[in-house]
């Protein structure tokens, strides 16, 4: 009995340090307000829809998720960020984001509210934009 409390104990300290560790490098310093918050690599080409959703994306989010997905300091967060690799954030997670809005839990932006307007399959042009973005910067 007490091996199995130490083992789960070890675990538990493991577990929580490398959480802490992952949380500590998951946000970028600051910079100047409105300056891209990440370094994005752009894919020498698009698949048609990543260019409908690239589109969609300047039209609808880049105002504060930044050119290229970048992000924007002191208005929204880099989707190129290993945050929101698939496994981590699916696809499922941004139609929720962009139709319902979401709480704030990953950065410190204040809630994300419904985008306005915005229609599933502009969420889905936009999902296989990011995710295209995604890959050419080793996020996948």
């Amino acid at each position: 009995m007490d091996k199995n409390f130490g083992m789960v104990a070890v675990a538990a300290v493991v577990a929580i340090g490398g959480y802490m560790w992952w949380r500590a490098e998951e946000a970028p310093a600051p910079t100047a307000s409105g300056a891209a918050m990440a370094a994005v690599t752009l894919p020498d080409s698009l698949s048609e829809q990543a260019q409908i959703g690239a589109r969609a994306f300047e039209a609808k989010c880049a105002a504060c998720h930044g050119d290229n997905a970048a992000g924007r300091e002191g208005a929204g967060p880099p989707l190129i960020h290993k945050i929101y690799e698939p496994s981590h954030h699916g696809d499922g997670a941004f139609m929720v984001a962009a139709t319902n809005g979401v709480r704030q839990h990953h950065w410190s932006f204040g809630n994300m509210p419904p985008v306005e307007g915005i229609t599933p399959a502009e969420v889905k042009s936009i999902v296989t934009y990011v995710r295209e973005v995604q890959r050419a910067n080793g996020i996948d």
